[in-house]
């Protein structure tokens, strides 16, 4: 059968028989795949580095009749080492992974994979604070799944303004003004540059407003919760 080859990063592994192994893995073009890697678990397997945790790897597969395939061969590209030095962000990367497997269930669009490959790269610099790269990462995902919240008017259609402070609408996915509300212009733009930068390195900038972050990604995570179900 013909062999595809193809770029992915590993979401899960389960131990399988005496030195199998079965890997699911999100490519760039072929969506979401498990593959078998056969005899992995022994010394000197040739497939093992390529299928590490926290990693991009080259992957060549061949796809079988059932919903399992093959892995022929696999070579690392970029390993995120620097993730494991810290194990409250080794937690949060392995939290991250299996929220990623629950919302690519049904359907793994390429943008999935751009995502997973920036949380690797988020949680592998240290300076960038979790709760940035957490609150990018669901964003994000809200994002894909088309339940990102209104993030320019309120629930009047008012622009949402510096001065004035908001509660948040689940039911209109909307800010609604109110005087002493949790939530300021502060909290609101964080959402926003969450949703819009294109890699969480960019949440480098928001230093100094770590209580905000916290905030705000306590709403996101609740809307991810709700509405995505991961």
């Amino acid at each position: 059968m013909k062999q595809i080859i193809t770029t992915g990063i590993v979401l899960s592994r389960t131990d399988f028989q005496e030195a199998d192994r079965i890997v699911k893995l999100l490519t760039p073009d072929h969506g979401k795949v498990s593959v078998i890697a056969k005899g992995v678990r022994r010394p000197k397997s040739k497939l093992a580095g390529g299928i590490e945790l926290f990693s991009e790897s080259d992957i060549t597969f061949i796809p079988g009749r059932g919903d399992l395939a093959t892995l022929v061969s696999s070579r690392l590209l970029t390993h995120y080492g620097d993730i494991v030095k810290d194990i409250q962000r080794t937690m949060l990367g392995y939290a991250l992974l299996k929220r990623l497997n629950r919302a690519t269930e049904d359907a793994a669009e390429p943008e999935y994979y751009a995502i997973l490959k920036g949380t690797l790269q988020g949680l592998n610099d240290l300076e960038l604070p979790s709760d940035a790269l957490e609150l990018w990462f669901t964003m994000q995902v809200l994002y894909l799944s088309g339940h990102i919240p209104n993030l320019r008017t309120d629930t009047a259609g008012n622009k949402l303004a510096a001065d004035k402070s908001y509660l948040f609408e689940f039911d209109e996915m909307a800010f609604k003004e109110q005087e002493g509300g949790p939530y300021s212009a502060n909290h609101i733009k964080l959402l926003r540059l969450g949703y819009a930068a294109a890699s969480p390195l960019v949440l480098r900038q928001i230093k100094g407003s770590e209580e905000a972050a916290a905030e705000a990604l306590k709403l996101s995570k609740n809307l991810l919760t709700r509405y995505v179900r991961v």
